[in-house]
This record gives C-alpha cells, sequence and structure tokens, in this order.
C-alpha cells in the first residue's frame, strides 16, 4: 500500500521565549532569561514549512498550546483572578510562571510517539502523547497534544490516539524525539526503534551521572503494546549514556533516520555494532537493506554535534530516490559540520541536497528542524480522513503571516511574563487561530 510521510510542525505561539528551563538541554540553558522574538520565531518556522510544500513533500501544522497554562498555576496554590494569578507568581516563584509560559510544545517531535498503520496490529495509524514528566514546564503538555491530535485525527476507523502513559518516572516518555522508523517506503511494514536512555527496574543498568535520562525502556515497551507492534520488528536500543551527559537529551540530537538510511554519531549507542546488527536483521525481514551512514567522532566531536544540531536535521524522501537533509545554519557556521556536509553530498551518498533554514530563534531555545516536526505516514484514505485544515498550502500560508504580524509581539522579556495583557493577547490570537483552522472549540 502506498503512502506518503507528512511532517506536522509546531507553530510557533505569541508567547515564545526564553526560559532556559531545560536541564541537559545546553542551548536552552545557555540562552536563559534573554529576550525573544515571537514573531521572527513563528515567521521563520512558517517559511520552512511553506518551502517545504512547495517542494512537493507533506507538509501540515499543530498548533500551539494556550499560555500561561492557569491550570498549573492554581493546581499550586496561587489564586485569585488571572491578573492576580499571574502577580502572585511572579513575585513568588518566577521560575513556575516561566513554567507556565514554556514555549517548548512548538517542538512537535516530543508530542507523541507515531506508528503507521502498516506496523500495528489492527491496521490502524496510532498516537501515543508523550508525558514528558521529567520537566514540569512540559508535563502538562499532553493534555492538549491528545485534544489537538483527536481533533486533526478524529476519524476512528483509520486513527487511535491514545492518552499518555502514566506520569511517573518509570514511565519517562519523550515522543517521537526517541523513535525512529525504517522501512524500505513508507507505505510498507517497517521497523521501529526506541532509543532509550535509563532502565527503571534494572538498578544495576548504565545511565548518565550528570544529565537526566528522559526516555526509560519501560516507557518504549508501552507504547509499542499500546500501537499493536510486532516483537519482530520492534527495536529497543540504549542511547550513548556518555553523550546524554554531553548535552544530547534526546536520540534525534545524535541519529535520524528515513526510509532505509540511518544518519548517525559514533557515539549515539550505546552498544553501536549490536544496535546495527539488530537493525540489519530486523530490516531484513521487511526487505530492505539498512544503508548506515556512521559519522566519526574526529570528524564531528560531539560538542560540535549538539553546537550545530548536525542530527536534529530532517531526512526528507525525494522522488528520484535520493534524500534531502533539512538543516539549520548553525551547521555551515561550525567548521567541521561545514566541511564533513560538504564532503558527504559529494561523495555519492544517497544525501545529496542540503536545504538551509534559519531557524536561530527556535535553536537559541533548544530546538532545531527536527525538533519541530513530528512525522506521521499517511495512506490516501487516512490523508483524506484527516482533518485538512492544517495542511500546508501557499493560502494558508500567507493567513497566518497575516495572523503573525495582527497578534504577535517582536521583543519579550522575561518581566513581560507577569503582564496580564499578554495573556490576553495570546488567548485572543488563539481563538482567531482555531477559526483559521477550522478547529472551533481547540482552546475551550
Amino acid at each position: 500500500m502506498s503512502a506518503r510521510e507528512f511532517n506536522f510542525d509546531g507553530l510557533v505561539g505569541p508567547s515564545h521565549n526564553y526560559a532556559g528551563l531545560s536541564f541537559g538541554n545546553v542551548a536552552s540553558f545557555s540562552n536563559v532569561k534573554s529576550a525573544s522574538n515571537p514573531k521572527l520565531a513563528a515567521l521563520q518556522g512558517l517559511a520552512k514549512m511553506r518551502a517545504l510544500a512547495a517542494r512537493g513533500f507533506g507538509q501540515a501544522l499543530l498548533p500551539p498550546q494556550d499560555r500561561p497554562n492557569f491550570r498549573l498555576l492554581r493546581s499550586v496554590g496561587f489564586t485569585g483572578s488571572d491578573a492576580e494569578v499571574l502577580a502572585k507568581a511572579a513575585k513568588e516563584s518566577p521560575v513556575i510562571l516561566a513554567c507556565a509560559y514554556s514555549a517548548s510544545p512548538m517542538w512537535t517531535a516530543n508530542a507523541a510517539t507515531v506508528s503507521p498503520s502498516a506496523d500495528s496490529a489492527d491496521g490502524r495509524l496510532h498516537f501515543t502523547s508523550a508525558n514528558l514528566n521529567n520537566k514540569l514546564h512540559r508535563a502538562f503538555e499532553h493534555e492538549q497534544s491528545t485534544r489537538a491530535l483527536r481533533a486533526i485525527f478524529k476519524d476512528e476507523k483509520h486513527f487511535a490516539v491514545h492518552d499518555a502513559l502514566p506520569g511517573t518516572p518509570a514511565f519517562g516518555d519523550e515522543g517521537a524525539a526517541n523513535h525512529t522508523r525504517l522501512c524500505k517506503d513508507h507505505g510498507s511494514a517497517g521497523v521501529e526503534m526506541f532509543v532509550y536512555g535509563r532502565t527503571e527496574f534494572d538498578a544495576a543498568a548504565t545511565a548518565p551521572k550528570k544529565y537526566p535520562a528522559r526516555q526509560t525502556l519501560e516507557a518504549s515497551q508501552a507504547v509499542a503494546r499500546l500501537h499493536g507492534l510486532s516483537a519482530e520488528r520492534t527495536m529497543y536500543i540504549q542511547q550513548n549514556p556518555d553523550v546524554i551527559d554531553q548535552g544530547v537529551f534526546h536520540n534525534d540530537v545524535i541519529a535520524v533516520g528515513n526510509a532505509n538510511a540511518l544518519f548517525y554519531h559514533e557515539q549515539a549507542f550505546a552498544d553501536e555494532a549490536g544496535a546495527l546488527d539488530q537493525l540489519r536483521r530486523a530490516l531484513a525481514g521487511v526487505g530492505a537493506d539498512l544503508n548506515a551512514i556512521r559519522v566519526d567522532t574526529a570528524r564531528v566531536p560531539v560538542a560540535d554535534a549538539v553546537a550545530s544540531y548536525l542530527f536534529n536535521s530532517q531526512l526528507l524522501s525525494k522522488a528520484d530516490g535520493k534524500m534531502a537533509l533539512v538543516i539549520p545554519h548553525e551547521c555551515q557556521e561550525v567548521a567541521s559540520v561545514a566541511s564533513y556536509l560538504e564532503g558527504l553530498v559529494a561523495s555519492g551518498s544517497v544525501i545529496d541536497e542540503l536545504i538551509h533554514f534559519d531557524l536561530r530563534q527556535s535553536m537559541r531555545n533548544g530546538g532545531g528542524p527536527a525538533c519541530l516536526r513530528l512525522r506521521v505516514a499517511l495512506t490516501d484514505a487516512e490523508a483524506a480522513a484527516m482533518h485538512q485544515g492544517v495542511v500546508m498550502t501557499e493560502t494558508l500560508y500567507h493567513t497566518l503571516v497575516a495572523w503573525v504580524e495582527k497578534h504577535y509581539r517582536d521583543r519579550l522579556e522575561p518581566a513581560d511574563l507577569a503582564d496580564p495583557q499578554l495573556a490576553i493577547e495570546v488567548h485572543t490570537a488563539l481563538e482567531e487561530l482555531s477559526r483559521i483552522l477550522g478547529l472551533p472549540g481547540l482552546y475551550d
């Protein structure tokens, strides 16, 4: 059965800000409390979506989440009117206020894990919203993510959207950022690779020492069960704990896959040889040969990979059978990475094109091209059954640009989060957005 991959990019919200809340994410932490530009961030993201849609790639969006999260603020004891809640939080705990205003839902790679219908036992496309319970500022996201996914993929004949796993450390789940699907083509059965950082129920298992391992083996196994995945075509591979301690907080910061290609760093996995052997054997079972593209430490040190987000790129199949690598401008600014990519494209690799985007607003907050998108392989029937209002078209692009220009600020300081007018502006903007996308009631 034929299928087409759509990338659902997160539309950056009106309160995009740099709070530096994500310990373990070096870029996020290094830009804490600097001024952001929400308008520019949204326009940069929209430009990327428009360009890829124009190239013929399947492109859609997930709407931003409402901010601030008043439910979070009230649940920890801030009372009164909305304005009073904001004032009290700003005075007593600016960090909690920043958590309530977190911009992180823009990174939809963390919204859910997705298994195409070709892989599932019941022949439906499955989503499990990620609980993101490692960080306070993200732990409430799954409620709105589930709501949005069910609004877009509401036909239960074709789609199953599961609630997030229990919000306990044992089931720490960060979504598609630690999940890669490899296959012969998007419509055929594939191999689903879950990369985990630690094992909750094995005290002797290795784990990082400096930064938290956010994805557990137990969560990965639970998602696979919910999606009805075949044991023979499901791999559980441990991330190298040493690279987590170097700022590789998700697997998509050190590896990216598409079709039968796995583009990865030498230090990505705890057992590189074992991981590749498992993948080769599993892919052989679905008629595919693994194309492993290894980047050696001697060519690109881990620190350079993290600084440039080389692997937090999109790997897209082109009509000619080759692949394009979607990269941020930062890849051209880190000498080792720029040199490596030049050689890669000239080498005759399946990756024969680089597509550059300016995503500096997202990059400074700790997310690159791959963070911004959730990959969903859809058959023709599934593509027709999903809500069409979120599919990127030239008309939608221009409508959203005008909406951003109307509602977004071009500068946001940390102190602005205490301004009750900002909350009103965000809510007003999102109510209009729900009408634009044809999703009334999305923010009720």
